[in-house]
């Protein structure tokens, strides 16, 4: 009789820290997440990051090396009393100078605001520690009271060399897949199609073992990969098409300038039930990395859309957003504000602290003045044009540019502009 398994994602599921892929910047050796594990002084915190990059592995994994009671709840389907009820059974199960239980949450960001409230009582009184994990942005989606309570830490796609120490554990450790004989012939599909998601990674390639008999040997090609995912596409992915890939394709239509195909995308959404606050969000960053400075009303306009929503709610909802989403779609491109904030964090982080000239410091005391704070600074507004040429960056690149305006009608009146003021720097 045939020897039934539970899926490669769960067979691999680590048990402690020493086996867990990824993230090193959180639990590596003498990372933050690590000496707070190996100290047994644990905080409330929250795991911001995508699916499939070890949110709620990561969370069992701290209960079972830091022996906590452990208590789970889902967003999706717990309401204010299971939070209640949870609590209770928290403080029951504490005794005297016993460890304080671990309540996690998943995905938090999708609890209202009366159910991140009946957590505060208990997060603040110590009777459980709270791990919350979202794929949203927590400072949108988790109330402020709670929010300083808990450090949030972020997790990271899974980068291709984490993939591929999680290749080499399956093909080894096990219990199906160390008796076959693979050949990683082409891993280009494979990673493309995981998009540094474990999760993803490992149903990808549990779909194509199971395309191959017991005798086979299994090559690994973009070839073989895409065709399995093709003939299979509900097994490799079941809710992350609905959630990641069509947002991409959304604001991608929205960067191509095609609001035909904007709209459709948004319909998907629409029809498969996508938070209205999630679309609205992603369409008030493409406002400003996509349309950017060619034409700055477009942020206003997503602002007002994202608020809008709010109080709006569904179906009616559904208008605001298709609004937003052709506007932006049909709205002049330009990613300079994007590529210069980029820019400048390369150069903050590549000279470092480099210090602010001296005329352009505060000086509110006697002795910053005598030391030369803030003297020869030009106030602009004296002078004509509300304009008086000086030296704004540090002395070592003083000649470093970081926005360079775009062939749009909107900044070609900033270029204009900035070479009338500033001469030869913006040509």
């Amino acid at each position: 009789m045939e020897t039934a398994y539970p899926p490669l994602a769960e067979r691999m599921r680590p048990q402690n820290l020493d086996s867990y892929v990824g993230q090193k910047h959180l639990v590596g050796e003498g990372a933050v997440l690590r000496k707070m594990i190996d100290s047994g002084r644990l905080s409330s915190i929250i795991l911001w990051g995508p699916p499939g990059v070890g949110k709620t592995t990561l969370a069992r994994i701290i209960s079972n090396q830091m022996e906590r009671p452990f208590y789970v709840l889902s967003a999706v389907s717990s309401g204010v009393k299971d939070v209640r009820e949870a609590i209770d059974k928290a403080k029951k199960s504490r005794f005297f100078n016993s460890a304080t239980p671990i309540l996690f949450i998943d995905e938090i960001h999708r609890f209202s605001k009366s159910q991140q409230d009946s957590l505060l009582g208990a997060v603040e009184e110590g009777t459980v520690t709270l791990i919350g994990a979202t794929t949203e942005n927590p400072s949108f989606e988790v109330i402020s009271p709670l929010l300083s309570r808990s450090q949030v830490y972020v997790l990271q796609p899974l980068e291709r060399a984490d993939l591929m120490e999680l290749w080499n554990k399956v093909i080894t450790t096990d219990a199906v897949c160390k008796n076959r004989t693979f050949i990683l012939k082409e891993d280009e599909a494979l990673m493309r199609f995981a998009g540094g998601d474990a999760r993803k990674f490992l149903n990808i390639v549990e779909l194509v073992v199971n395309a191959h008999s017991e005798a086979e040997i299994i090559t690994i090609t973009n070839e073989n990969v895409t065709s399995n995912l093709q003939q299979n596409p509900a097994q490799y992915d079941k809710n992350g098409e609905m959630h990641y890939d069509i947002i991409s394709a959304f604001i991608k239509s929205i960067r191509g300038s095609d609001p035909d195909a904007a709209v459709y995308w948004l319909a998907r959404m629409v029809e498969g039930g996508e938070d209205p606050k999630f679309i609205a969000r992603r369409m008030l960053i493409s406002a400003a990395e996509d349309v950017g400075l060619a034409n700055p009303n477009a942020l206003l306009l997503a602002t007002d859309c994202f608020e809008a929503i709010k109080i709006i709610g569904w179906p009616e909802s559904r208008i605001i957003l298709s609004e937003t989403a052709i506007y932006l779609a049909t709205s002049p491109k330009s990613n300079s504000a994007y590529l210069a904030i980029d820019s400048a964090i390369a150069t903050v982080r590549e000279t470092g602290n480099l210090p602010v000239p001296l005329h352009l410091r505060n000086a509110p005391t006697k002795l910053m003045k005598e030391l030369n704070y803030g003297k020869e600074y030009k106030y602009s507004h004296d002078y004509e044009g509300n304009f008086a040429e000086q030296q704004y960056l540090p002395e070592t690149i003083t000649r470093k540019r970081f926005y360079a305006p775009q062939q749009n009608p909107q900044e070609s009146k900033i270029k204009e502009r900035l070479t009338q003021l500033w001469k030869e720097r913006f040509k």
